[in-house]
């Protein structure tokens, strides 16, 4: 379950989300490659939960309650990311 107390709130998690991904997340992504390559990149999604429950803790006002939640927002963002690189992403010219 996530808590969310307000507006702002959900404006700085999207922050501290993206600063703690671009941080301690790619150093975990790189750590744990041989892992990634195993489960067929399954296991970022681990991480990425990992990410989420760790901005939770540093924010007063979002909390994520269990590791399944984390787990499904992370498939959530995963999901809106791949459809925002498909909509932004200029087609390729076809000669």
């Amino acid at each position: 379950m996530f808590i969310v107390s307000g507006f702002l709130v959900a404006l700085i998690a999207a922050v501290v989300i993206g600063l703690v991904n671009a941080t301690i997340g790619a150093f975990l992504r790189f750590v744990s490659f041989p892992i990634t390559i195993l489960t067929l990149g399954l296991f970022v999604l681990v991480i990425n939960a990992l990410m989420l429950k760790l901005a939770a803790a540093f924010l007063p006002g979002f909390q994520i309650i269990g590791f399944l939640p984390a787990l499904e927002g992370a498939i959530i963002l995963a999901i809106a990311h791949m459809i925002i690189r498909w909509v932004t992403e200029p087609s390729p010219k076809t000669a």
